[in-house]
Parts: structure tokens; C-alpha cells; sequence
């Protein structure tokens, strides 16, 4: 390939093993002598824990049990805030949150020391909503509940609302999601003869668990090595929770003195892992009779659950996405993270987009509804574009293309033309088609990338060129594409380079698996060891024929009236030295200027815009609606890989729909999460997939990104919601306002809709 392989579809590096089922996840590795761990998790949500009444009949020196005052070190799990704990000391603060860790040598020995144990916990009101939360009916967290809050405002709010001919008032909701990864959550722990830790687990951040063993216990960060499994899907759930994970096995490991392990079954993941924030979100837009927007107030609030976790970083990206891609000249934006006696949430595809883009394109549409006017017409009214200013102050400067994406899937869902034809519809089964548009701000938010140090090494050996960064591959293709943009910078035929899971041992810090990064940003570093070794062998060579540096260019160097292809003269180099390697940081640029006291400035470097239209199928006497064709063009830069990148689109925005209309998850009045098991919550199949049409644009590139390269993993999922609840309206004419919308709450909004003879077409 002479190293041209960039914007070509490669074989994945991992599909071999992964189809033949040879790769190894964590419940594969053979482990002699490892014994099986369990956390016992609280059963109610919110009590006094007393202790616990362990049988007597049963032998309890044939396990290991541990509660807070057995963990070695500190009982807290570091993140963003520490206040976490590892284990609950007296008072719990939600259901399954674990209050002790048992350990034995087999499952069947294990199950019995679990029978065997019954905690003892006097119960506490709790709770359960973020209203109750709002109003201090009970304190969950601090001294009022909220974990963080933001405030952004720009322009004269009442100079706006008074230039405006209506004010259009809304609230949205979005509920909890679970992100259902094939591969539930495991974590092993391995110590060894000299005194040092092994954790091996399925992870997105490496880093983040290595950091939390290292404060937790109080090691030296040599003592600790964290090597990611293959991995099973993460879609952000495995970004915060393996941290916790591993310091339960560390703990019973280092009990026990012996390898433990400790994989989840479905159950226990649905129940006690982290989900999508549930939302609320209160919108007030100022606008002209044409559609143009005046003034936009906003008031979002997503509820955290019990602990900060990842709620402050969600919090902050779905504060600077939800005035959408529109301009707007006068904003007034308010977020809150409150807490409440539930299952801390996360990290979820999107990680805070989704739920902000929901209610703001669900509001256009209603300005369209109130207004009379068509909803792609209001959005291209209003879209933005190069030099407009964001409500936080940023002046889009480079590959702006909402309005391109908007045309192009209302031309490729055949959309005006849909919209009429829905029109005239009568009968019990009735069609409609919805239209969206979103944004994803790539990489970490504000001065997130200039602080984290991202780091990426590149060595040679034997033949091969190895990449070490600490991006995951799960499932997403990163194993792939990494190798792919070193391949092209380096010249060299794609099978040349390889690109190991990461070691904390060997793999340097190039941050988490998170916020779209791991092909703009880590992929720009490796990027950047791959031209310093190239510069390093140029030199080489130049000093080898004593000269100045030789020349690259296809591939080859050249010098005076030789050549060597990069393979060569890394031989010879690293014959000379005995070693060859280059390293390679986030060079200048590539980050903005964020004050973060003032949470103003440039927010993300730079933007990927998408844009999708939904037709669905609506029964009206069984309510079940079905997602016929979906319609998609989005604008991510260069696409590194096109194959998956038409695979992340389909996959994210499948999410989006289940999330719309059928993963139904909620809080019972005991504080347990709705669905024990996948029976209780649906989600997409085969059978439930829509027929699909894609389009990448190329219009730009982006000045940052490898090749020109921006963020796609989360921005699939960002506005499948909205767009599927407007073909619903258009379908049914009733007016959604949140998501899941199960049938069940399609029926009651057909029953509370006034009679009329005919749908609202608006």
C-alpha cells in the first residue's frame, strides 16, 4: 500500500480473533488458583447499616470477607470529586451501592457464603426524583443536593424577549438509559511475589483505574499495573465504574493473598452499574413570526444519583450543546446536577448532547408548530454558521457545516416530499417523517486537552512498528485506526503496524477512551511520534553518510543518489543504537483559551455536525410505532476509515431509537431500577431496524485532527431522539415532549388530545 491507507477500508486488526471467538475476554483468562469475588450490594436505597448476621453453620475461614474497616488504604474512589467510597460505611445512599466484598476459591462455595450473609440496615426515606431533590425533601449530598451548576448568558435576555413577536414556552424530559454493552463488567486481580499489583479488566480508561488503586491504597504507581482485556462494548459505561471494580478484586486479593476475579452477571449490571443522566429540561424562546430566533432562556437538570462520578463533566458538555447548532443572539443557560438516592449515573454515548439536543430540537419544533411553518424551514432560519458567536463566547472559525448536513438529509429522506404525502393520510396504521440537527463538540470541554498531557510513543522492532497509547479499542475500531494513521505517516504498509491494549507498564498516559478524542486527539499524537521518528531517522541517515538530513517523501528517503523506505533505515538505526523509538505530545494549536471560573471561551476546538430524518409507522389502535427509513448526513472531516465509520453512524443512531421509544427504565418506589433482567428492558433487534441511508460529507478538514480528521463516536446518537418523536407528531399529530415515548404514553397523549377530526400536521 506504500502507506496510503488512510480513507480506505483496512481489515480490522482485531476481527480475526474476535469472529473465530479467540480473543479473551476476562472471564476466559486462564488463571490458576483464582478464586471468584462478589460484592453484596445494599437492598435498600437510602438506611443505617448496622452490621451483619453471618450464619454460624456455615465455615467462614474457607472465604474472605471484607467490609470498610477491612479495605486497605483510603475508602474512596478518585474521579472527578472523591466521594465515592469504596464500600458504604454507616449509611447508604442507594440500592446495590456495595456494603461488603466476599471472596472463595469456587462460584458454588461463593453463592453459599452469600446465602449464608444478611446485612442488617434500618431504612430511611429516600429520595427518588430530582423534584424531590430540587426541593430538599431530603438531603442525598452536601448541604442542598446540587452537585454542580453552570450559568452562561450572552446578550440583553429582556432586550431579546422584547424584540420578539412570540414567546414559546416548553419542558422536556429524558429518561434513564442503560447502555447494554455485550460484555458485562469484570475486573481480576493478580498480586504478585514482589510485592506489586496486577488488575486486568474490560475498561475504557486504564489510566483512570491505575490512578485510583495508586490513591486509594497510597502505593507508589510502580507497584500497580493495569492492563485493559479485550473489551466487550463500553459505549461510556466503562469509563468510571471498572475504577471501583478493581478496588474491590485489589482488596479481596490482597486478602486473600491470591488472584481474585470478578465478573458481573447481566442482573447484577442492569441493577448497579451507572446509566444516562435522566433529564429535565425548560426552555423559553423569544421569536419572530418568520421563525427567527430573539431570545432563548434555558433551565437543564439532570439527576445524578447519590455520588458526583461523572456528573459534573456530563453536566458541562450539556450545558454548551443545548442552544443546538442555532444562532441565537441573546441566551441566558442554567444547569444543574442534583442528587438523589439511585444508582450513580454516567457516562452514556453523547455523554450530556443527547439529553440537551432533545428538548432544544423538540422546541424548534414546537416553534415551527406554533407558528405555522415547516420544522426544516425554522432550523434553516436559524442554523448556524462561520462567524457566528455560541452562548459561551466562541466564534466558530473552521468546518462549519450544519446548514450542508441539514440540506442533504432532508434531500436524502425525501423529506418535503414525505411531509406532503403524510398530509392526506387516513386509516388506523398512519406514517410520518421528523428532521433533526446536531453537533458534537470533539475532544474534552474547554482547557480539558491542554491540561491532560496526551502522550504517545512509537518504537520498532523486528519488522514491526508498535503504537502504545492508552486509547481502548471497544469495538469501535480505535485498535485499527490508530495504526492506520501511523501507517500513513510513517510511510509504511498498514500490516507493518501494530497496536497493542494498553499497559500502564509500557502504554504512556494519552488519557481515557472518552469525548470523541481517541482518533482527533490521541490520533493527532500518534500522528506526532510518527513524524519525529521520521525526523529522528532523517537525521540518522544524514549523519550516517555524513550529510544533512536525508529527505522523506512516498515513503523513501532519499540522499544524494540513494534511497531507503522506512523499514530500511529503521534497521539500520536501530542496529546502530540497539533501540528505536519516538515519543509525541499534542503540539501548539491544537487547544483554545477556556476560562473555566467564568466557563467561557472556546468550548471545543472543533465541531462535527449530523443531521438525520426518521419515517416511522404509527398504529393507532395498538400504539406500536416502527422505524421505517432512517436518512443520515453528517460532516465529521476526514474519514479515516469509511466502513467504520458508516458502522459507528448505524450503531449510534440505533441507540438513539431504542432510547427513543422502548428502553423504558425507571426508578420503583423502592429505589431499585426498573429491569432486572433483559425481558424488562427491550431494545432494538434485527427485526426492529430501519432501512438506512448514509452520507459522509468531506466538505473541509479540520486544522486539528490527524488528516484532517474530527470526533464521530458519540455524535450518532446526539439527535435520533428528537427526529423520531417529530415523525411521531407528524404521524399522529400529537405533540411529544419526552423520551422513552412507549406506547403506553402514546396512548395517554392520544386520549388527552382534543378530537379533532384530522392530525395537526404542525
Amino acid at each position: 500500500m506504500n502507506g496510503k491507507v488512510v480513507g480506505t477500508s483496512v481489515p480490522r486488526k482485531d476481527g480475526i480473533d474476535k469472529v473465530t471467538g479467540r480473543a479473551p475476554f476476562v472471564a476466559d483468562i486462564p488463571v490458576p488458583g483464582c478464586w471468584e469475588g462478589a460484592v453484596v450490594g445494599s437492598p435498600v436505597p437510602h438506611g443505617i447499616l448496622k452490621g451483619f448476621e453471618r450464619d454460624p453453620a456455615f465455615d467462614w475461614s474457607r472465604v474472605v470477607f471484607l467490609t470498610a474497616r477491612d479495605l486497605r488504604g483510603k475508602n474512596f474512589v478518585h474521579l472527578v470529586r472523591d466521594d465515592l467510597p469504596i464500600l458504604a460505611e454507616e449509611r447508604v445512599a442507594y440500592a446495590t451501592q456495595g456494603i461488603a466484598l466476599l471472596a472463595a476459591p469456587d462460584e458454588a462455595l461463593l453463592r453459599e457464603a452469600l446465602k449464608a450473609l444478611r446485612p442488617v440496615l434500618e431504612p430511611l426515606p429516600a429520595v427518588l426524583s430530582l423534584e424531590d431533590s430540587l426541593a430538599r425533601k431530603g438531603i442525598v449530598w452536601g448541604e442542598d443536593n446540587i452537585l454542580d451548576e453552570y450559568r452562561i448568558q450572552r446578550g440583553d435576555l429582556k432586550k431579546g424577549f422584547a424584540e420578539a413577536d412570540r414567546i414559546v414556552e416548553g419542558t422536556y424530559r429524558t429518561g434513564l438509559h442503560e447502555q447494554l454493552y455485550l460484555e458485562t463488567q469484570g475486573m481480576l486481580a493478580l498480586p504478585q511475589d514482589d510485592g506489586t499489583l496486577e488488575v486486568v479488566g474490560s475498561m475504557q480508561c486504564p489510566y483512570y483505574v491505575h490512578g485510583a488503586l495508586v490513591q486509594s491504597l497510597g502505593w507508589d504507581p510502580e507497584r500497580i499495573r493495569v492492563r485493559q482485556a479485550v473489551t466487550g462494548g463500553g459505549f461510556g459505561g466503562k469509563e468510571d465504574f471498572p475504577s471501583l471494580l478493581a478496588l474491590w478484586v485489589a482488596n479481596l486479593a490482597l486478602a486473600a493473598g491470591r488472584p481474585v476475579r470478578l465478573v458481573y452477571d447481566r442482573s447484577d449490571d442492569l441493577l448497579g452499574t451507572p446509566k444516562r443522566h435522566p433529564s429535565r429540561t425548560r426552555i423559553v424562546a423569544g421569536v419572530k413570526e418568520d421563525g427567527t430566533l430573539t431570545a432563548l432562556e434555558v433551565e437543564l437538570v439532570l439527576d445524578g444519583g447519590a455520588f458526583t462520578t461523572l456528573s459534573r463533566v456530563v453536566q458541562q458538555r450539556a450545558t454548551l450543546h443545548v442552544q443546538g447548532c442555532y444562532r441565537v443572539p441573546n441566551v441566558s443557560i442554567h444547569s444543574l446536577s442534583v442528587a438523589t438516592h439511585m444508582v450513580p449515573c454516567g457516562a452514556y454515548r453523547g455523554f450530556g448532547a443527547p439529553q440537551a439536543l432533545f428538548a432544544m430540537e423538540r422546541h424548534m419544533d414546537k416553534i415551527a408548530r406554533v407558528l405555522n411553518l415547516d420544522p426544516l424551514d425554522v432550523r434553516l432560519r436559524n442554523v448556524l454558521e462561520e462567524g457566528d458567536v455560541l452562548p459561551c463566547g466562541q466564534v466558530l472559525r473552521d468546518a462549519v457545516h450544519p446548514k450542508e448536513v441539514l440540506l442533504r438529509a432532508a434531500e436524502l429522506g425525501d423529506y418535503r416530499n414525505k411531509r406532503v404525502a403524510h398530509a392526506a393520510q387516513t386509516g388506523r396504521v398512519r406514517r410520518g417523517v421528523g428532521i433533526s440537527l446536531a453537533l458534537h463538540g470533539g475532544g474534552f470541554t474547554g482547557d480539558g486537552e491542554a491540561n491532560m498531557g496526551t502522550t504517545v510513543r512509537v518504537e520498532y522492532a523486528s519488522g514491526v512498528f508498535t503504537v502504545h497509547a492508552s486509547s481502548a479499542d471497544m469495538g469501535q475500531g480505535i485498535g485499527t485506526v490508530h495504526p492506520m494513521i501511523a501507517a500513513q505517516a510513517l510511510g509504511v504498509p498498514y500490516d507493518q503496524v501494530a497496536c497493542p491494549r494498553p499497559d500502564t507498564a509500557v502504554t504512556p498516559n494519552s488519557g481515557p477512551t472518552v469525548a470523541s478524542r481517541s482518533t482527533m486527539y490521541v490520533g493527532r499524537v500518534v500522528q506526532e511520534a510518527c513524524g519525529a521518528l521520521i525526523r529522528d531517522l532523517a537525521a540518522f541517515l544524514g549523519d550516517r553518510e555524513g550529510t544533512g538530513p536525508a529527505r522523506f517523501e512516498e515513503g523513501r528517503f532519499f540522499l544524494k543518489d540513494r534511497s531507503w523506505t522506512t523499514r530500511e533505515a529503521a534497521d539500520l538505526a536501530r542496529e546502530a543504537r540497539g533501540s528505536l523509538e519516538a515519543w509525541g505530545t499534542l503540539p501548539p494549536g491544537c487547544t483554545g483559551r477556556w476560562d473555566q471560573d467564568a466557563f467561557r471561551g472556546e468550548a471545543y476546538k472543533a465541531y462535527s455536525w449530523i443531521a438525520q430524518t426518521v419515517e416511522v409507522e404509527a398504529d393507532l389502535d395498538t400504539y406500536e410505532v416502527t422505524p421505517l427509513e432512517v436518512a443520515v448526513a453528517a460532516e465529521i472531516g476526514k474519514a479515516i476509515h469509511p466502513i467504520l465509520v458508516e458502522g459507528q453512524i448505524l450503531g449510534g443512531f440505533l441507540q438513539s431509537l431504542g432510547w427513543s421509544h422502548i428502553e423504558d427504565l425507571t426508578l420503583t418506589g423502592e429505589g431499585k431500577l426498573s429491569a432486572e433482567h433483559l425481558n424488562a428492558y427491550l431494545i432494538p433487534t434485527t427485526l426492529d431496524t430501519p432501512r438506512w441511508k448514509v452520507e459522509v460529507l468531506e466538505p473541509g478538514t479540520c486544522p486539528v485532527g490527524p488528516c484532517g480528521a474530527k470526533g464521530l463516536g458519540e455524535l450518532p446518537l446526539n439527535g435520533g431522539a428528537p427526529a423520531f418523536v417529530s415523525a411521531l407528531q407528524d404521524a399522529t399529530g400529537v405533540f411529544g415532549t419526552e423520551v422513552p415515548l412507549t406506547g403506553e404514553k402514546l396512548f395517554r397523549l392520544l386520549e388527552e388530545r382534543d378530537g379533532a377530526a384530522a392530525p395537526d400536521r404542525q
